[in-house]
């Protein structure tokens, strides 16, 4: 295939996809600055119930039960549901629990059918929390919450008449491969969902986190909790979708004031964790799954290499034309765009636990066509091992649900 034939066929490859990005960013320039922490008061007194799923969590619980018992009286109770630990998680949350009587620890019964781990701890949370709570807040164990976390997003949630909220955390990076690789995968959520702080065009645009996850308790129990995420490995991203179908009123807003989150240790378990969930196909149809795919590969993978590549046969002398010329420019200009959105997101990240290492983050891009790589892999797959459990080859959510699930 001659160079202009190829030129022609990736610049309609990516032309489309350009146009789209760019739609996709613009509401970026305008959206509003990371929220605050903010103090409690009295009209929020004992507005929230604070849910924490954990399994085998001993190594990573700690930073996150000191940041919830740090949050003022609008948290009236945290409670840890554990799946049956083995290395000590309950013995640490027991301790908690000497020193702040909101904590409560308690065990989830057997998993259903039908179920992932995950929504089923959070569900049998809901379902054993006070409905005197206004708020139902899920909040993962590997987070690390800042004081005036929850003050803050129930004050926002409240004001600004939203039912669901989740928040976008700051992540701790502290390894090499880590600096070259999070960033980049964060990268495939940003081009696909646009900006945190940003409205998304329709519920299937709808971007969730499920690490500080606030949802209105009535609105909860009106869905039955999360029985229609049950069988999903992104049950934030699909509840939320389900309310925002529903015409409820969904937020993900820049919360990397509020909380800090260490995630996964290192470039490989980023890849093998992170990884394979990022593709949302339990949250999405086939077509906006391969959609997606597309559309990074296009605007994500590509430009890496077609700059390299084109970029040589240009200083070689080799190439010409007008159409490979636009190619490459076309090429250049997404290039200056991601290394834009690096600085974007450069708040995102705490990079001070590996500052030897820190400057690997400026270079995430080069990182990029491995990213798409990995969305392509997450998607041909179903996960059979998530969190310490394994599932069977067919997804959950097509495994026998219990009576009542839809």
């Amino acid at each position: 295939m001659s160079i202009y034939i190829l030129s022609v066929i990736l610049l309609l490859l990516q032309l489309p996809a350009t146009a789209i990005l760019l739609s996709r960013l613009l509401p970026g320039a305008f959206r509003r600055p990371p929220l605050p922490p903010q103090s409690a008061t009295q009209e929020i007194y004992g507005a929230v119930s604070v849910v924490v799923p954990t399994l085998n969590e001993r190594d990573r619980l700690s930073p996150c039960l000191v940041g919830l018992s740090q949050q003022s009286y609008e948290v009236r109770e945290i409670i840890i549901v554990d799946s049956h630990s083995t290395d000590g998680t309950p013995d640490l949350v027991k301790a908690a629990a000497k020193k702040d009587p909101r904590f409560r620890l308690i065990a989830d019964d057997p998993l259903p059918p039908g179920w992932v781990g995950r929504p089923w701890a959070l569900h049998h949370g809901f379902l054993h929390s006070s409905p005197r709570s206004r708020w139902f807040l899920g909040i993962d164990a590997d987070t690390i919450p800042n004081p005036g976390l929850v003050a803050s997003v129930v004050k926002t949630g409240e004001a600004e008449g939203y039912d669901l909220i989740s928040l976008s955390p700051q992540f701790l990076l502290n390894y090499p491969g880590e600096m070259l690789l999070q960033p980049a995968l964060l990268m495939t959520l940003v081009y696909r969902f646009g900006p945190t702080n940003t409205t998304a065009p329709d519920p299937e645009r709808v971007m969730a986190n499920g690490q500080c996850f606030l949802c209105r308790r009535e609105v909860l129990a009106q869905v039955e909790g999360y029985r229609s995420a049950c069988g999903s490995f992104c049950d934030d991203v699909t509840l939320a979708r389900n309310l925002a179908r529903r015409g409820f009123k969904v937020g993900f807003l820049d919360g990397a004031k509020l909380l800090k989150v260490r995630m996964y240790e290192g470039a490989a378990q980023t890849w093998k964790e992170w990884g394979r969930s990022l593709d949302l196909k339990d949250a999405s149809d086939v077509g906006q799954t391969w959609g997606d795919l597309w559309f990074l590969s296009a605007v994500q993978g590509l430009p890496m290499l077609v700059v390299l590549g084109f970029g040589l046969l240009t200083a070689s002398g080799g190439l010409s034309g007008f159409f490979p010329m636009v190619l490459l420019g076309l090429n250049v200009l997404l290039l200056a765009i991601r290394f834009g959105l690096n600085l974007a997101i450069a708040p995102s990240y705490d990079r001070t636990p590996g500052k030897r290492a820190a400057w690997m983050f400026w270079l995430s891009p080069f990182a990029d066509p491995l990213a798409v790589v990995r969305i392509f892999l997450s998607a041909r797959r179903t996960p059979t091992q998530w969190r310490g459990r394994q599932y069977g080859q067919q997804p959950p959510s097509e495994q026998a649900k219990p009576s009542g699930t839809p």
